[in-house]
């Protein structure tokens, strides 16, 4: 039984949440590493360097926009796929584990669980913009 009471604040803190830890990975590679160090590292990986700043980009709207509430379902959804190429591309040959050496893939695995019930629960107490709904998007003005 879900108590309709404390959902949307529980739902709240889960946004918050989400919303930090992809400021702290964006400023991460923002301050630690550097935009140049990132995209240097991406491009060690074989990827495009200038996937390195769109990476950021997305983990800092992604961030503020949780945080604030701003289409929540929306900006979850949007966040996966940052972190399933972190795990196709860096985790996964370190197996499950995150204390294995450079990270297995078990933390941005649990992260997108997180983002998907993020999605389903919504947009939880004192959003500033909460995502329009469905029947919001189909009903046809006569």
């Amino acid at each position: 039984m879900i108590d309709t009471r404390t959902a949307p604040y529980a739902t709240l803190a889960l946004r918050v949440t989400l919303g930090i830890l992809f400021l702290a990975h964006d400023g991460l590679k923002f301050f630690v590493f550097t935009p140049a160090g990132t995209a240097k590292y991406f491009a060690s990986l074989g990827l495009p360097p200038a996937l390195a700043y769109a990476t950021m980009l997305v983990e800092f709207m992604a961030g503020v926009s949780l945080i604030l509430g701003i289409w929540t379902r929306f900006t979850a959804l949007v966040g996966i796929p940052t972190l399933l190429g972190a795990i196709v591309t860096v985790h996964a040959a370190n197996g499950f584990f995150f204390n294995n050496p450079n990270g297995g893939w078990e933390f941005p695995a649990f992260w997108i669980v997180a983002l998907v019930v993020q999605a389903l629960l919504g947009d939880g107490a004192l959003a500033l913009m909460p995502t329009p709904t469905f029947a919001k998007w189909t009903t046809a003005e006569a």
